[in-house]
């Protein structure tokens, strides 16, 4: 054995294990994204849902309810069925569940509508998503995408408040 394959070997060794769904897939991925969104949801204290970094920025609640509220949007948007008429919500969801329970009950509702979506669509099928050409399969990326930009911002909220994720502990 080379010295450089001795070195990465030991490396290696000293990492934490790995989630076994990184570069399996889409559906994969996204459960991934969708379990460290939820924990790190649960480990939140209730009374830090309302904390935001400063006045005009999302709250933690807000943060996590935009994230719900984008997945049915743009599983609408893939053409998938979603359980939720988007267009006939009230105005403000985002700031009116605002109670831990509440939240991360929408939380999870959406990504199961997700994972039901995704099972369900023709990822082929070519679509309009703003004013571009596009397919139902790059719309999905779109949900992954967005839901990894969200959980960034939630873990620079945790940090913030004093929540360390339960999955880097």
């Amino acid at each position: 054995m080379s010295r450089i394959a001795i070195v990465f070997f030991m490396l290696a060794r000293m990492l934490p294990a790995q989630p076994p769904e990184l570069g399996q897939g889409w559906l994969p991925e996204f459960n991934l994204a969708a379990r460290q969104l939820v924990s790190l949801a649960e480990a939140t204290p209730a009374g830090k849902f309302g904390w935001r970094p400063r006045t005009g920025v999302r709250s933690v609640s807000e943060v996590y309810m935009h994230i719900a509220l984008g997945n049915y949007w743009l599983l609408e948007h893939a053409g998938a069925e979603s359980p939720i008429d988007t267009s006939k919500l009230t105005g403000g969801m985002e700031k009116k569940v605002t109670g831990k329970a509440e939240v991360i009950k929408w939380l999870k509702d959406s990504q199961q509508a997700v994972r039901d979506g995704y099972a369900k669509t023709d990822l082929t099928k070519k679509l309009e998503f703003f004013g571009k050409p596009s397919t139902a399969e790059f719309v999905f990326l779109r949900i992954l995408v967005h839901n990894h930009e969200h959980m960034g911002q939630s873990i620079a909220y945790a940090r913030m408040i004093g929540v360390v994720p339960p999955w880097s502990k």
